[in-house]
């Protein structure tokens, strides 16, 4: 057997092969002896039906399974030889050589890139700094006291925040367009639910009352032909109701979970969850920041091939998903071309991330594991059930210390780049900033 290696880009590799055919022809005899052993026949006892026989019958499939094994341990040899790291599997591709005492053939594959882990000293992270005050549990009051609104008739004019129900015709050129009709259509003014000059519209009317007003749909309107249109509106408000929040008391807080309706333990309780759901946006903000500065400065080709796998299991958890939540996906077809983007991140980080661990010791130690699953355990009635769940599967375990060997890889980054704290509004983290 002869190779050669011929790089054709960065990560592909080409080795050309050749197998002296005399040598499959000596598999192949072996594979049909060994077949002729056991091999029935009608008319013949097994282990009796003659060779030419065999040879006739299965002559085919052993030539094949002998040429297969013959290429896959010329194939093993030349990259054992090279000591090339093979991502996938390789293409074979047969040569058309003139020796017809030699099978030629070419294999086509991607390795894996080596990687030079660079540091992260001048990469620069922020480390976001919030704290939980009295102010920010009342903006969480209000936002648990409109999620319980209820809605009362009203005798007044319609304002933002009241629920109506209306028809409306819609006319483009002076005829009725697909959609721009409805009876007896609810809409919370201010929600959003509506475009921002259909709502104005509705404000200042009183039950009974109509209005005819136009409007220009946005260029980017997701209906193409009435993207920049300027169509007719005719609007008959039919009911008016007003919204009315819970006040914030014993029942209130009885609807939170509180049994004894105690407000202050509903504060504290309110305090204590937002104190915790803070900490793990700051976590999430930082770990997102440090990988990335491992990304920056790491900068990385990986196999085409590598990158079609992972994005083809995120399109299948996609489906998944979809499937759990009821949906029928033969009517949702799922492509794993839209995962690409980030299955190449994910590749990347995998092959840095991994060095990361080899070059500083970063591997996940048992009591770092151990606490990742107590925590997790605690938000069930039995946790102790929840552990041992964990611990019963290898593979349930694995996830969560791969959860752990993150954790250290970003304390690394953290620990190496140039961090700095940067306070940061309550609004602006839990992604409420108008």
């Amino acid at each position: 057997m002869q190779s050669n290696q011929q790089p054709a880009s960065p990560l592909e590799r080409r080795i050309d092969m050749a197998v002296p055919m005399a040598e499959i022809e000596k598999q192949v005899e072996q594979r049909l002896k060994k077949m002729a052993r056991t091999v029935k026949m009608s008319g013949f006892r097994p282990g009796k039906v003659p060779f030419k026989m065999v040879q006739q019958h299965y002559g085919d499939q052993a030539r094949s399974e002998a040429i297969g094994e013959a290429v896959e341990k010329a194939f093993g040899e030349a990259v054992r030889s090279q000591n090339l790291r093979v991502a996938g599997y390789p293409r074979i591709e047969p040569k058309g050589g003139e020796d017809q005492g030699q099978l030629e053939f070419s294999a086509v594959f991607e390795v894996y890139p080596e990687v030079r882990l660079n540091g992260v000293a001048e990469r620069e992270i922020e480390r976001p700094q919030i704290e939980v005050g009295e102010a920010e549990v009342d903006k969480t009051i209000e936002v648990l006291r409109k999620q319980r609104t209820t809605f009362s008739p009203a005798a007044r004019a319609a304002a933002s925040g009241d629920r109506v129900t209306i028809d409306f015709t819609g006319r483009l050129n002076g005829e009725v367009f697909q959609g721009g009709q409805a009876t007896d259509y609810p809409v919370v003014l201010g929600e959003g639910r509506m475009l921002p000059d259909f709502e104005k519209g509705i404000v200042g009317l009183n039950a009974g009352e109509s209005r005819t007003f136009d409007l220009t749909f946005p260029e980017d309107y997701q209906v193409k032909e009435l993207a920049g249109k300027q169509v007719s509106f005719e609007v008959t408000l039919k009911g008016l109701e007003a919204p009315q929040l819970p006040a914030v008391d014993a029942a209130f807080a009885k609807s939170l979970g509180i049994e004894d309706g105690d407000t202050a333990k509903m504060r504290a309780e309110i305090r204590a969850n937002l104190e915790s759901e803070v900490g793990k946006r700051i976590r999430a903000r930082i770990k997102e920041q440090a990988m990335q500065a491992l990304l920056d400065a790491n900068p990385l080709d990986v196999p085409k091939v590598l990158i079609e796998q992972e994005a083809e299991s995120m399109a299948e958890a996609a489906r998944q998903d979809l499937t759990n939540r009821g949906m029928d996906i033969k009517n949702m077809p799922v492509d794993a071309s839209w995962f690409g983007a980030q299955a190449e991140r994910r590749v990347k980080l995998g092959l840095i991330i991994a060095e990361a661990v080899k070059q500083n010791s970063l591997q996940a130690k048992p009591e770092q594991v151990r606490a990742l699953i107590d925590e997790q355990a605690q938000s069930y009635e039995q946790p102790e059930e929840v552990v041992r769940w964990y611990y019963s599967q290898p593979q349930r375990l694995a996830q969560v210390e791969a959860l752990a060997i993150e954790e250290n890889v970003v304390s690394w980054v953290v620990a190496n780049a140039k961090t700095a704290d940067k306070a940061v509004a309550f609004d602006e983290l839990m992604g409420n900033a108008a």
